[in-house]
């Protein structure tokens, strides 16, 4: 019974070994048939990441120096060299000192150059602008019209208060009637409201 036993253990590990050795051959042609796409798939994600570090690092370098760069034109506004070198780096934060310094000193021309600024805020801001140095209900008009206007109630009060000082009260009364109750300006509008009133 014993010799039995044993001669069951050694078909059992010749089996193992085979199945072993076969699985082993199984993987060499796999390996073989495939290892170009391996490597090319190892070589492709190596490259992958550093070009995602090198650009990433680059953006860093370019957002630094733009910084860099404005807090020179903070010192300096008249630095023409400081101002296209800001502008090549970073477009949008350009138009921002732009805008600050047009706002600042009251340069209508410049605002006037950043009137089809690509930056949304940008341009919302300085159509803004525009309208309130005009003094023109048609343009504070046309501005509240916007979509998603940031200073819409404000340029409406405004418009109202223009209508006001040349006695249009009910025209003035129609302009804060579109400014919501729940808006931060609505303080100013109730008071205003009563202006005028017979």
């Amino acid at each position: 019974m014993s010799i039995k036993d044993d001669i069951n253990m050694v078909k059992e590990e010749l089996n193992s070994e085979e199945k072993f050795f076969e699985k082993a051959v199984i993987t060499e042609r796999f390996v073989k048939k495939y290892k170009n796409v391996m490597i090319g798939s190892v070589v492709a994600i190596v490259v992958l990441v550093s070009g995602n570090i090198i650009y990433d690092a680059k953006k860093q370098a370019t957002i630094e120096e733009a910084n860099s760069v404005l807090a020179t034109l903070n010192n300096n506004p008249t630095d023409g060299a400081s101002a296209k070198l800001l502008k090549s780096l970073s477009p949008s934060l350009y138009d921002v000192w732009l805008y600050s310094q047009a706002v600042t000193n009251k340069y209508v021309n410049k605002l006037n150059e950043l009137k089809n600024s690509k930056d949304p805020i940008i341009n919302d801001l300085v159509s803004y602008e525009l309208a309130k140095d005009s003094k023109d209900v048609k343009a504070l008009d046309e501005y509240a019209l916007r979509e998603n206007a940031i200073y819409k109630d404000l340029a409406l009060v405004q418009s109202a208060v223009i209508l006001m000082n040349q006695n249009k009260i009910d025209e003035a009364h129609q302009e804060l009637e579109q400014i919501g109750v729940a808006s931060p300006l609505n303080g100013i509008v109730q008071a205003l409201s009563h202006y005028g009133v017979k």
